[in-house]
């Protein structure tokens, strides 16, 4: 059962139905706080045998908006029937939340100084302030480039403070990394912020989700499982968020499928809405991993940018993408990477897009 309450609620709201809650056995009450953009949303969670427990016991209490029985796997990223809910949070002075796209173009793999300097350097001209950048890099075979690990944190971070980079999306495969990080960043004088990234390899690694759930200084962006429904990529968000970190963002990267030809994966945009109805998850779209390679429409446009537009017209709020200045030379990933040159007009492209959603919108 979950008790919401109104934005901002008092602490002697929230405070009497805690107390009121301890009067039923077998009942544990839990508060969460979700710090969104404009407002504080609380919720009391009843855990435990609830059935016998009457919703009317709750629903007249001061600061009481609604009282929830709730049956799905996701009881605190779920959206619970509250259509109206704004969600999202704020990090590093960056806001995460539907009513905006953020852009997170780089590296899929940092490889040298100057390649990071120069996309740092790139961004700030086209006023981006986030990039993603892979250290860590989990491959399929042992054999392929694994990112510079640690060794480069320092030189990352320290280009990223002179160009005003104010959030990194970095993948994290273990718990050491998180700590390596954490290192890093005090060196540079905090000079940046990072976003924890769950890659698909990793999206059912139960330990790793209970260890980024368990800080809550970073944000995390989670990315759907290849091969996994979508139920349980959402399940494993909870993992994350029952730990006590509720800053997540939801990644759909495509999956793997016989029919995801001539494209790496079958892209799975269309379930932009759907995470966006049954959670409170800002959604991200990572087109470089659903299509793969930089093929070109009739139009001209590439295809990376077509599937782009379908994810931001559904109302993704986040964008990943490749980013390199040498596409033919990058060591991870190098064929479905933008270069330099295609980013003032994919900047632009967004913003139309997201224009005409917001105009659709506008019509009711």
């Amino acid at each position: 059962m979950i008790i919401m309450f109104d934005p901002n609620p008092t602490d002697e709201a929230v405070g009497a139905v805690l107390a009121h809650a301890t009067g039923f056995s077998g009942v544990t009450p839990k508060k969460y706080s979700y710090r969104g953009n404009l407002y504080t949303v609380v919720e009391v969670h009843l855990i435990g045998s609830t059935a016998s427990i009457p919703t009317e016991a709750f629903e007249g209490m001061p600061g009481v908006t609604r009282v929830v029985r709730v049956s799905a796997s996701y009881r605190l990223i779920g959206r619970h029937g509250r259509e109206g809910l704004r969600v999202g949070f704020e990090y590093n002075g960056v806001s995460f939340q539907e009513q905006q796209v953020n852009l997170f173009a780089g590296l899929c793999a940092v490889d040298t100084r100057e390649n990071v300097a120069a996309t740092m350097a790139t961004l700030a001209d086209n006023e981006i302030v986030t990039t993603r950048m892979g250290v860590y890099k989990p491959r399929t075979s042992p054999y392929d480039f694994q990112g510079l690990g640690k060794d480069c944190l320092p030189w990352v971070f320290e280009l990223a403070g002179a160009h005003g980079i104010r959030v990194i999306a970095m993948e994290v495969t273990d718990g050491r990394h998180l700590d390596e990080i954490r290192h890093a960043l005090d060196q540079s004088g905090r000079a940046t912020g990072v976003m924890l990234q769950i890659g698909t390899r990793n999206a059912q690694n139960f330990e790793l989700l209970k260890l980024v759930g368990q800080q809550k200084e970073f944000p995390v962006l989670f990315k759907r499982g290849m091969g996994t429904s979508l139920e349980e990529s959402l399940s494993a968000c909870e993992y994350i968020a029952s730990e006590g970190n509720p800053n997540i963002v939801f990644c759909l990267r495509g999956v793997k499928t016989h029919l995801g030809d001539p494209h790496r994966n079958l892209v799975d945009f269309a379930h932009v809405p759907v995470v966006r109805r049954q959670t409170r998850l800002p959604v991200c779209i990572d087109p470089s991993h659903s299509v793969g390679r930089m093929f070109q429409a009739p139009d001209g446009l590439p295809d990376i940018f077509h599937v782009v537009g379908q994810g931001v017209i559904a109302g993704a709020s986040m964008v990943l993408v490749d980013l390199h200045p040498h596409p033919e030379a990058a060591l991870c990933d190098g064929p479905q990477a933008l270069r330099f040159s295609q980013l003032p007009r994919l900047v632009a492209y967004v913003k139309r897009v997201r224009s005409a959603y917001e105009e659709v919108l506008r019509l009711g």
